[in-house]
């Protein structure tokens, strides 16, 4: 085989994907659930099925091994494998799978591992589809998410699933990836050599991810190996122009045997550099690098930066989101919670900003995506700030659920169906639109609560209006008692 088939050959499967463990033994990081005893070690000893199905969920970053995980158990314990990305598949695929595996149960006594990954992109109608399966142990579910399974999955399948945490795996796990990469018969073969450096920064640009530092050797390797070819060639073509500047010279027709023989000699072998690492996957790790942040810090970040009015960090973490992968619509939604929890009342304009932006992304898509979420970032930052509405809305609950409630007044009842008015309702009612000002003095609150703010609006933007007046409103409203 030549340098160039070793282990990259045109059209191969990804290197991460070649090499992704065949049994829990060759899994790197991950020890605190491979203990003697853990449930994944049970459930792939379990060759029988006499322990029964015991559904799982892997939460944890891009890279950690959910998928390799699965395979390592199906393939451990002799059981039927099913993969499905939620991202593709719909309740139509989770049914044909299900029926698939009662099938091959009843008919072969071969239980089924479905992997599902991404559950969190699931709806919680197709979530719902996976019960009967779950429950009836037709399938053991391992489905995997980078979101907290307590916000994204169901709780008919959090109680019916063990919930596991995976970690980012460590630089002393990444080398071992890596060096196993490198000699493996299913990785590299050999044909390339890394120097430590590069080693060393492969594994600190993975940044804990396995997938990414599989793809950055990889495409070192390819990188170094062009390299040599290029090299190779132009070594060749001048070795040839000096025998025939040579011949020019003596004048004679027989060639230099040493040439040749120099020319066949075996070629070293490529040696991947932290420079050929720098210009091979520089670009591609940054865009998936979330630099070791966590989902939920990096858009904690975003929302304060924006509630601070800091409009450039504000965009720098709208960058890293973008440039991580993050899904637009999980950014503009969290953008809209903002213009209304943060700016509210003090630019209401900027909720509808923020709407027209999730539009706008729904509708054009990435990359251009990123111009409308940018502009509503920009909007929002700049915007006066006021959590008036926010904060009243967690008052008036906190009093509902401290039972602070009362019986709606009898005016303000529904006076429409038969047999309401001789009970009282609607009895004393006083329509606005029946004076000039279109308000006047009504009780609306119950007795209980009488008297009571919630909305104390500030004197920002174009709250400050507001502000005045309301101070007028309830003093009308409330005979003079605001």
């Amino acid at each position: 085989m030549t340098m160039q088939q070793a282990g990259l050959r045109s059209g191969a499967t990804p290197l991460a994907v070649r090499m992704r463990p065949r049994s829990l033994e060759e899994v790197a990081g991950q020890r605190h659930l491979l203990t003697p005893g853990s449930p994944l070690v049970a459930l792939a000893a379990d060759t029988t099925g006499e322990r029964g199905a015991v559904s799982v969920i892997l939460w944890g970053p891009p890279g950690t091994g959910k998928t390799t995980l699965a395979q390592a158990v199906a393939h451990s314990s002799g059981r039927r494998f099913v993969e499905l990305s939620a991202v593709t598949a719909g309740v139509k695929d989770v049914r044909q799978v299900m029926e698939e595996a009662l099938s091959t149960r009843d008919l072969y006594g071969t239980s089924t591992v479905l992997f599902l990954d991404e559950i969190h992109r699931f709806t919680k109608a197709q979530q719902d589809a996976l019960l009967p399966g779950v429950e009836n142990g037709w399938v053991i579910l391992i489905a995997a998410t980078t979101e907290n399974p307590s916000f994204s999955v169901i709780a008919p399948l959090l109680s019916r699933s063990l919930l596991l945490t995976l970690e980012p795996l460590s630089d002393d796990d990444l080398g071992v990836l890596v060096d196993r990469a490198l000699h493996d018969e299913r990785g590299l073969r050999d044909s390339v050599m890394l120097d430590e450096e590069a080693r060393a920064s492969i594994v600190r640009l993975a940044s804990g991810d396995a997938r990414r530092a599989l793809t950055a050797l990889e495409a070192a390797a390819t990188s170094a190996r062009s390299e040599a070819r290029e090299a190779d060639r132009v070594a060749r073509a001048s070795a040839v122009d000096d025998v025939d500047d040579e011949d020019d010279v003596d004048g004679e027709d027989d060639v230099d045997d040493e040439a040749p023989a120099a020319a066949a000699e075996e070629p070293v072998l490529p040696v991947i550099t932290t420079e050929v690492v720098a210009r091979a996957v520089d670009r591609a790790l940054l865009r998936y690098d979330r630099n070791g942040d966590e989902h939920y810090d990096v858009i904690s970040a975003f929302i304060k930066s924006i509630r601070g009015s800091d409009v450039d960090a504000a965009l720098h973490y709208l960058a890293r989101m973008i440039e991580a992968g993050e899904d637009p619509r999980f950014i503009a939604r969290r953008i809209i919670v903002s213009a209304s929890e943060d700016i509210g009342m003090a630019d209401p304009q900027a909720l509808v900003v923020a709407i027209a932006a999730a539009d706008a992304v729904q509708f054009i898509g990435m990359p251009e995506g990123r111009i409308p979420l940018a502009q509503a970032v920009v909007h929002l930052a700049t915007a006066p700030k006021s959590n008036a509405s926010y904060s009243a809305i967690d008052a008036a609950i906190a009093d509902v659920r401290a039972g602070k409630a009362g019986r709606v007044p009898a005016h303000l009842r529904d006076a429409h169906y038969p047999g309401a008015k001789r009970l009282g309702h609607g009895k004393g009612y006083r329509y606005p639109h029946d004076v000039d000002l279109g308000v006047l003095e009504q009780q609306y609150l119950p007795d209980a609560l009488q008297g009571a703010r919630y909305y104390r609006p500030t004197e920002h933007g174009n709250e400050r209006d507001v502000s005045a007046r309301l101070a007028k409103l309830l003093r009308i409203i409330r005979g003079g008692r605001g």
